[in-house]
């Protein structure tokens, strides 16, 4: 390789770096102040009423869980009085066709159709929601998260990161877990980790101390680590969470999920621990 084309390559190289950071900043950046913690999205089938009633209840559990940061809200059966008149609480709706450009093949095909709806749901009255659940809103400053995430199915191991291109699908689905979650996240860069000696056989071994340097380096204010197995019995991750925070170490596993739903409990059980909507005593992800 010549020395042209190696500085090329390393230029590419900072180039998709620096994208990716910023797609990490502008998810959580929009994710995470004001108005948008009061706006989510779902994914439903056409653009039908019925269809659409449904996409209301599943953003409101999902606006709620947000905008009070309590993961353990998922779920909760108090929920279901309030997402069965969950329109009632809506103020703007709008559909994105996620076959924009792509031709419709016949009757069935528009049916089937998947569009995203993003929902903006009152403030006022989702303020009011959570006071009678005994919650309230975290409107205050939402700290950096830096997240670690080892992955291991069988032979492969690796940890999740902005620039390794074996981790792409992993990257995308913790941004989007940030974003349902209104959290602003961040994660280490393949030289960072290299540099550190973190690998994804180390990182379930490595203190979260040893971790704050390259946390540190982006700005970030707290640091998630996650640790995921592929279980062929469950066909599923089991997974493990461990976040320090206010002088506390909390830890909290779930089983049996895809990695989609994992990074969601993930990223959720520390909005919930840095949120403060937990009690002494309870794991952060309840459920």
């Amino acid at each position: 390789m010549t020395e042209e084309n190696s500085i090329r390559k390393r230029n590419r190289a900072i180039v998709r770096t620096l994208l990716a950071a910023v797609s990490i900043w502008c998810a959580g950046s929009m994710a995470g102040v004001g108005a948008e913690l009061y706006r989510t999205k779902v994914t439903v089938t056409g653009q039908g009423e019925a269809n659409r009633i449904a996409g209301f209840a599943t953003c409101l559990e999902d606006v709620l869980i947000k905008v009070s940061g309590a993961q353990k809200l998922a779920g909760d059966r108090r929920l279901a009085a309030y997402k069965s008149k969950a329109k009632d609480f809506v103020t703007t709706f709008s559909y994105r066709d996620q076959f924009l450009g792509k031709p419709i093949r016949d009757e069935q095909g528009t049916r089937d159709r998947p569009y995203d709806l993003t929902v903006d749901f009152e403030e006022s009255k989702i303020d009011e929601i959570l006071r009678k659940l005994g919650l309230k809103p975290w409107l205050s400053h939402r700290p950096v998260l830096a997240v670690f995430v080892a992955m291991e199915q069988g032979p492969r191991k690796f940890v999740v990161t902005i620039d390794g291109t074996q981790s792409d699908l992993q990257r995308d689905a913790l941004l989007a877990a940030a974003d349902k979650r209104g959290m602003l996240i961040v994660l280490p860069g393949a030289a960072a980790l290299a540099k550190s000696n973190i690998t994804g056989e180390t990182l379930g071994k490595t203190p979260l101390s040893a971790l704050a340097p390259v946390a540190a380096e982006q700005d970030a204010e707290a640091v998630l680590t996650g640790r995921l197995v592929w279980d062929d019995r469950q066909l599923g991750w089991a997974t493990q969470w461990q976040i320090d925070w206010a002088g506390r170490t909390h830890r909290w596993q779930v089983s049996g999920v895809t990695f989609d739903e994992a990074f969601r409990r993930g990223i959720g059980g520390a909005a919930q621990v840095l949120s403060g909507q937990y009690q002494s005593g309870q794991t952060p992800a309840l459920r």
